[in-house]
């Protein structure tokens, strides 16, 4: 089996793109609290947003002590972010108590906020359990990546040049849809649900292998598909294809059960409801075998061009 070139073995090297993709979190500290990050090239003329929420989330967590993971973020995407310059994180220390830690970070770029992020951290503690079951799905090592799967639809895109641009994006981690893409049925409407089976491109071993980053790298993918049915209940294949136009306008996680995020975890979602151009999805992320790690919500501008 083919994994963007990699089979991701534990004791073997992370390929460069998983290693390109970490090196984008490591935040440069100018201040106590203020950290830089960098952009990579994007495929929109705008920073992607699970980098951004990612990289404040990794902000927050170098001003928490070791002992506190996040449990929950709540953030707003206020203006679209510019790829070709450096992102400045300013972390507010909001409470630090006995058993939660709360904080604050601004992304500032040219002298605008251009994103807004507050996190809440935990010590680790027991306490009562339940969860919704895992839904079906199938195995994901039957399913095709998105190296083979783009291909085959590029001739529907917009920009024939999307595939590549987007497959590059993508060639940190390692995304199945368990059913076609918007892009794949666009004029379609279907069920809007879909899932996706991910993980990164590689293992996370040595000092790589943080509970931290898996949470920080699960922010980033969590923004790669989540407001897709939303597309999928109107027949819009999205962007790339060009019936719509959209942003993300805020986002929701709060993280249950420890996980991997170099190992399979299945991101069923769905939208129940969409009004006023805005649409909103929901995701639930369970590891391999059947624990709920991870709620997303989010709620992103989707309209239909004009002309």
């Amino acid at each position: 089996m083919s994994d963007n070139g990699t089979d991701g073995g534990a004791g073997q090297a992370p390929p460069s793109a998983l290693l390109d993709l970490v090196g984008l979190l490591d935040l440069e500290r100018i201040d106590r609290d203020i950290f830089r990050g960098q952009s990579r090239p994007a495929v929109v003329p705008r920073v992607f947003g699970g980098q951004v929420a990612a990289q404040a989330l990794v902000a927050a967590f170098r001003t928490v002590p070791d002992d506190r993971l996040a449990h929950s973020l709540h953030a707003y995407f206020l203006r679209p972010g510019d790829p070709a310059a450096p992102i400045v994180y300013t972390a507010d220390r909001i409470r630090d108590g006995r058993s939660f830690t709360t904080r604050r970070v601004v992304a500032v770029q040219h002298g605008q906020p251009i994103f807004h992020l507050s996190a809440s951290f935990q010590t680790d503690e027991d306490g009562l359990e339940h969860q919704e079951p895992m839904p079906a799905a199938p195995d994901p090592e039957t399913l095709p990546n998105s190296t083979d799967l783009l291909p085959r639809h590029a001739h529907l895109f917009s920009d024939p040049g999307v595939a590549d641009r987007l497959a590059e994006a993508r060639a940190a981690v390692d995304l199945r849809y368990v059913t076609q893409p918007p892009y794949a049925t666009a004029g379609q409407p279907r069920e809007p649900r879909s899932q996706v089976w991910f993980r990164t491109a590689g293992k996370l071993d040595g000092d790589l292998d943080r509970p931290m980053l898996h949470l920080c790298l699960a922010a980033y993918i969590s923004d790669m598909s989540l407001l897709e049915p939303v597309l999928l209940a109107h027949g819009r294949g999205g962007w790339t294809v060009g019936d719509v136009v959209g942003a993300s306008l805020d986002h929701a996680m709060w993280f249950h059960r420890p996980f991997r995020v170099d190992e399979w975890l299945l991101y069923d979602q769905s939208s129940p409801t969409s009004q006023a151009g805005r649409g909103l999805g929901h995701g639930r992320i369970f590891t391999a075998d059947g624990r709920l790690a991870i709620t997303v919500m989010q709620e992103g501008v989707v309209r239909v061009p004009r002309g």
